[in-house]
């Protein structure tokens, strides 16, 4: 025969009467609780709402988000400029780059604006370059009819 220990039954214990008043109290409060609103508005005014909200999502923060982008993307363009970095056509032809590839290039753009040039400095003697009189960052068009006009 094979000796198995012998279970033991727990004896009921009695109910705490904690327990029982949470209990009603639960039942009461899901008795007497207001249905509940998806909505602040109801009607003409949810649609109003409704109407708002969808042009602010599908007009308003594409348009916003876009302009914030290119914003934070010609900020490489701008400190190089403002520091009179040498090799600031260079780091504007980056970050049109980096608007066609997604913006992956423009942490490189925005290290090399912070960036001391070295090379040029012992090349050229100092490492500022002139402020030009015409053009500066984004504008493009500006520094092409400049150069036109130089080769011509």
């Amino acid at each position: 025969m094979h000796n198995q220990p012998s279970r033991r039954t727990a004896a009921p214990r009695p109910r705490s009467p904690w327990k029982a008043a949470a209990t009603l109290l639960a039942t009461l409060a899901v008795a007497v609780a207001p249905p509940a609103h998806a909505s602040l508005f109801s009607g003409d005014t949810l649609d109003a709402v409704a109407n708002g909200a969808a042009w602010v999502v599908l007009f308003i923060a594409p348009l916003a988000a876009i302009g914030i982008f290119l914003i934070i993307h010609i900020l490489p363009e701008k400190i190089a400029e403002k520091k009179q970095h040498p090799q600031l056509d260079a780091i504007k032809t980056l970050c049109l780059l980096s608007l066609v590839f997604g913006g992956m290039l423009w942490p490189l753009a925005w290290l090399w604006a912070y960036t001391k040039p070295v090379a040029h400095k012992l090349a050229y003697g100092t490492d500022k370059a002139p402020l030009k009189e015409e053009g500066g960052a984004l504008h493009l068009l500006d520094d092409a009819n400049t150069l036109e006009k130089k080769e011509s």
